[in-house]
């Protein structure tokens, strides 16, 4: 209608006697370069899908199950609180989204790529697979960029300031480990990169779209998430090995939660089993305790990933 009304015009001052080298041109419809700009989105999730199928398939080969299945308690409290533990981070994101954009059920399976694809493909990855599923949702009509920015800053905001009470609250048994460096200066450092990461905050009106009242409930959910799965790692740690002193757990807890900070690096918890290893020495008790959970969490991730690619390449094109 408006591009009509337009050339109504231009030939109403045609007529008039205008000058034709002053005469604006009609405007040019952008609605098909804005349909154009948006076929990203139709196969970034296949794509996402086929890359999580083939990291699936090579992992698979590195995973000896029956020795994994061997270390495990007998009963079933355990698995109960494993999947509290792997699920707590898609449920406080389903938390998150649904109060933002009432996203329906059906996007945890989404939420759920969006984690295995940072977790076992590359760090960040997971959002952008998640902006595309988010376009392409009619019901979301607020813009999906913002809020997931948002929420993945405020993210990585909490996971500093727990990581800095970690330290705090290890600081005084670091010397328990052969680390070949002073004390003083790794909790220094330790301090200057995470605390310089807190600038985001200086920069929060600039930086942040969401209103101040949902970015403080962002936080709160993302700080009770933390708080939960740490608690949870720390009872799926003792169930494992009960004679453990809990000042181990406190320091491989804020190492595990120091190479959380990383960005970019895909199978945190494997990195992290390899550095227990290295720190821990000859308790092999505390090594076997560390690689059994970072076997756990990447096989989830390898079973939870084929399952939801494979159903991913099932839909129809129109669909992913």
């Amino acid at each position: 209608m408006s591009t009509n009304v337009d050339a109504i015009t231009f030939k109403a001052n045609v007529g008039q006697g205008a000058e034709p080298d002053r005469i604006p041109a009609p405007p040019v419809s952008l609605e098909p370069l804005i349909q154009g700009g948006r076929n990203w989105t139709r196969w970034a999730g296949s794509a996402v899908s086929i890359l999580i199928l083939m990291m699936v398939a090579y992992e698979l080969r590195t995973i000896d199950f029956a020795n994994l299945f061997g270390l495990i308690p007998a009963g079933i409290t355990f698995w109960i609180v494993f999947a509290a533990y792997y699920f707590a981070a898609p449920v406080s994101e389903w938390i998150i989204f649904r109060r933002l954009w009432a996203l329906p059920l059906e996007g945890f399976g989404a939420l759920m790529r969006k984690i295995v694809s940072n977790e076992i493909l590359l760090g960040y990855l997971g959002e952008v697979y998640f902006y595309a599923w988010a376009r392409r949702r009619t019901r979301i009509t607020t813009a999906p960029f913002g809020a997931i920015k948002d929420v993945a800053v405020l993210s990585a905001i909490m996971g500093n300031v727990f990581t800095l009470l970690l330290v705090v609250a290890a600081s005084p048994l670091f010397g328990a480990l052969q680390l070949g460096m002073n004390k003083r200066a790794f909790v220094a450092s330790t301090f200057f990169i995470l605390l310089s990461s807190l600038g985001a905050l200086v920069l929060r009106k600039r930086l942040f779209t969401l209103p101040r009242r949902e970015l403080w409930v962002v936080a709160a959910i993302h700080a009770a998430r933390i708080t939960v799965m740490l608690l949870l790692a720390a009872v799926m740690w003792h169930m494992l090995l009960p004679s453990v002193a809990l000042s181990w757990w406190l320091l491989l807890g804020t190492f595990r939660q120091l190479i959380s900070r990383l960005p970019f690096l895909p199978n945190k918890d494997v990195v992290f089993a390899g550095m227990a290893a290295f720190l821990v020495g000859p308790d092999v008790e505390i090594v076997s305790a560390v690689t059994l959970m970072a076997s756990l969490i990447l096989a989830a991730h390898l079973v939870v990933g084929g399952l939801l690619g494979a159903a991913e390449l099932a839909k129809p094109a129109a669909d992913r």
